[in-house]
């Protein structure tokens, strides 16, 4: 009898499993989209950022200090998008 319930329960819970699995595969893609679209972004941002003190709208200090801080953000969405390839199924 406990054998017959335990199929049963496996029976029913197998499709919410597969549904949840589908849920998670949904979730992670959308997140690495996210995380692509925020790459290209900030890869965006560091050639406006280059655009302006060529065109003389920023002084060389600023733009370096820029440059640094949005080439930190870049490195880490990199890393974090690495991070997120890996951590994924093949």
């Amino acid at each position: 009898m406990l054998v017959l319930v335990a199929v049963a329960v496996l029976a029913i819970a197998a499709p919410l499993r597969h549904g949840h699995q589908a849920e998670q595969e949904v979730a992670g893609r959308a997140e690495r989209a996210d995380l692509h679209a925020a790459r290209d972004a900030k890869y965006a941002e560091i050639r406006d950022a280059e655009m302006d003190y060529r065109t003389g709208k920023l002084s060389e200090a600023d733009w370096r200090a820029m440059d640094r801080q949005l080439r930190r953000e870049a490195v880490d969405l990199l890393h974090r998008l690495d991070a997120h390839e890996e951590s994924e199924p093949a």
